[in-house]
């Protein structure tokens, strides 16, 4: 009984977060140019602070899957990014001498 209590808290305190593609840019001295590269960032949507019973169950499910979701479909918009980004800098790049 207590562990379905502890996992009810738990489960509720729980935060809806999606995974989003971002792009940053740092400056490579050696290729002397602006790299860009995508990294994953999650962002909290909101906050579910009391449910009950089948209704945490619900909302866990529903958070798990949208969570996992936003990861696979943005992890692979990063992992294209990087590529194409990579291949931009190899042309792009001009070493010093």
């Amino acid at each position: 009984m207590a562990w379905c209590v502890f996992m009810g808290w738990v489960l509720c305190s729980l935060a809806a977060c999606v995974f989003v593609p971002v792009t940053t840019e740092r400056y490579d001295p050696d290729c002397r140019i602006t790299a860009r590269q995508m990294t994953l960032q999650s962002v909290q949507l909101a906050s579910f602070g009391s449910c009950h019973g089948n209704d945490c169950a619900a909302l866990l499910v529903f958070v798990g899957a949208t969570a996992a979701a936003s990861a696979v479909v943005s992890g692979s918009i990063v992992v294209a990014g990087n590529v194409v980004y990579w291949f931009e800098k190899q042309g792009l790049c001009r070493q010093a001498p």
